[in-house]
């Protein structure tokens, strides 16, 4: 059985950091892309930044909104990812999803929401202000 699970969420001031992390089991880890979501209240769910987005090697890309903010890493010997989240502001308070998606074919695949494979059921992140 496929499982996506989230974990980390909170509540945290502005300026603050929060660490979400992904375990997955029941596929192989490697041959997918890994990418993390949100969706805040009134507002479509939008792509924040994967990992492995290319198939392989790795590779990771961050929508602007969280460019040098945010950072995604990779435990391929736990199939976990994790999404380091610094410096955050109210604007990001959503709740956050990771997604897994068979042999992606780049970063692009951040935009097609509705074509990845399979979905966690999401961790609640707030900001203060």
């Amino acid at each position: 059985e496929v499982q996506l699970v989230e974990s980390g969420g909170g509540l945290v001031q502005a300026g603050g950091s929060l660490r979400l992390s992904c375990a997955a089991s029941g596929f192989t880890f490697e041959d997918y892309a890994i990418g993390w979501f949100r969706q805040a209240p009134g507002k479509e769910r939008e792509g924040v930044s994967c990992i492995n987005c290319s198939g392989g090697g790795g590779d990771t890309y961050y929508a602007d909104s969280v460019k040098g903010r945010f950072a995604i890493s990779s435990d391929n010997a736990k199939s976990t990812v994790h999404l380091q989240m610094d410096s955050l502001s109210p604007e990001d308070t959503a709740v956050y999803y990771c997604a897994a998606y068979l042999h992606p074919p780049g970063p692009s695949i951040l935009l097609l929401i509705n074509l990845w494979d399979y979905w966690g059921q999401g961790t609640q992140v707030t900001v203060s202000s």
